[in-house]
């Protein structure tokens, strides 16, 4: 269920796909905008005491991660939460003609639903390169105050708020799990942001809605019928800095986090991260509404959050980590473990998923590794986080509760190394 800000209600919105998106109270959806124009702590409000980063020309990159280069927008202590206002991608890109306010116009948007700091952002001379650079709007990095190579990050999710009451799905030419056969649509030459028509590239707006407690977005799927999904929001990128002077793609994941796409860290849940450099370097971006496994259009329901993190610092040497040490982003549920294969190929991602399950439950929880393996085979889901970020990914569901017998007080205590 999508954690909502007080005040925010349902929205009654008509769009251009020939069907309306009209919740039982008609109320109007409260646009999140931009708290602060710079990162500061917040003293009041629904936010006070949280510490807040706006998405600004001064705290994104575009296309790119942090690497050890990277200087801090913001500096909190262990244990601070942390507000970063999120920009999606969709709608602000050069095959949208990178200008949100046109793009969102032709679909029935009026300017004052469209964000501040997409805007300002699209507007602002912010170099991108749309065929070499990743798409993302990646804000941050935050460092966390003592934070050296060999700690870990935790980071908490709090709540993800929608910013506005709209998405975008894309497929792109190249791209995707179906290359050379989606989209159909075919790519003109000279395409720019004055002709994105040019790309031949297939985006299509989608509205949501809340009924109840719960929010669904709309699919037009003709003859005045729609196709309604419910959301699952989570933020595709996290991660922190990995130790390299090189520019870092946005686009492939990697072990210190990034574009890992793992729909399952939405709200209430944890991951954990390897610090690789002083500082650690927090980012996130990508804000996801819903996505299926596998991703497989290219994007999934794209839409800006309001994302609320809890950001703790795990000393090498002296806090203790699940499984016993974190060499790769783990993530945690109420009910599940979560472990994660990396690789170009999806074969190899496999593997390195199993060899990764296998290591933990062996660490966690002081099993043989052929019984692992026998209990993974049997009593665990391999998921495919996603197959469209040249790096493809695979993620274990670990289930808890098939551990109840496995007292932790009965376990040999694991510390960081």
């Amino acid at each position: 269920m999508l954690r909502l800000m007080a005040g925010a209600t349902a929205f009654a919105f008509v769009c251009n796909l020939g069907f309306a998106a009209t919740p039982a109270d008609n109320g109007d959806f409260h646009v999140l905008q931009p708290l602060a124009p710079a990162p500061q702590k917040m003293s009041s409000g629904a936010y006070d005491g949280n510490f807040y980063v706006p998405s600004t020309t001064r705290t994104v990159q575009w296309g790119y991660l942090p690497n050890n280069r990277a200087k801090p927008v913001l500096t909190v202590p262990s244990g601070s939460t942390v507000t970063f206002d999120t920009i999606s991608h969709e709608g602000i890109l050069e095959d949208q003609g990178r200008d949100p306010v046109a793009y969102f116009a032709s679909k029935g948007v009026a300017e004052d639903k469209v964000l501040d700091d997409a805007i300002a952002i699209t507007g602002s001379d912010m170099a991108h390169d749309f065929a070499g650079d990743g798409p993302h709007i990646v804000t941050g990095p935050v460092a966390v105050e003592g934070a050296e190579p060999g700690d870990v990050l935790k980071v908490e999710v709090v709540k993800l708020e929608p910013r506005v009451p709209y998405g975008v799905i894309s497929n792109r030419h190249g791209k995707g799990a179906l290359p050379g056969e989606y989209p159909r649509t075919e790519a003109q030459p000279n395409p720019d942001t004055a002709h994105p028509e040019r790309y031949g590239n297939v985006s299509l707006f989608t509205p949501i809605e809340q009924d109840g407690d719960h929010w669904y977005g709309m699919l037009d799927g003709g003859n005045g019928r729609r196709i309604r999904f419910e959301l699952h929001p989570f933020m595709g990128i996290m991660g922190v800095a990995p130790d390299t002077a090189e520019k870092v793609n946005s686009v492939p994941p990697m072990r210190v986090g990034g574009n890992a796409d793992i729909n399952d860290v939405g709200v209430g849940s944890t991951v954990y991260y390897p610090v690789a450099v002083p500082g650690a370097m927090f980012y996130t971006g990508d804000s996801h509404f819903a996505q299926g496994d596998g991703e497989v259009a290219l994007t999934a329901l794209e839409g800006s959050l309001r994302a609320t993190l809890k950001l703790t610092l795990l000393k090498s040497g002296k806090d203790a980590l699940p499984g016993g040490r974190i060499d790769k982003l783990l993530g945690e549920t109420d009910d599940y473990w979560i472990t994660v294969g990396l690789d170009p190929d999806l074969d190899m991602a496999m593997k390195d998923a199993v060899r990764e399950s296998i290591r933990f439950l062996h660490a966690e929880y002081g099993i043989d590794e052929s019984v692992a393996l026998a209990y993974l085979s049997a009593a665990t889901d391999f998921e495919v986080s996603q197959v469209v970020d040249k790096t493809k990914g695979i993620h274990a569901l670990i289930r808890k509760s098939d551990f109840a017998d496995f007292d932790a007080v009965d376990q040999p205590a694991v510390q960081a190394e």
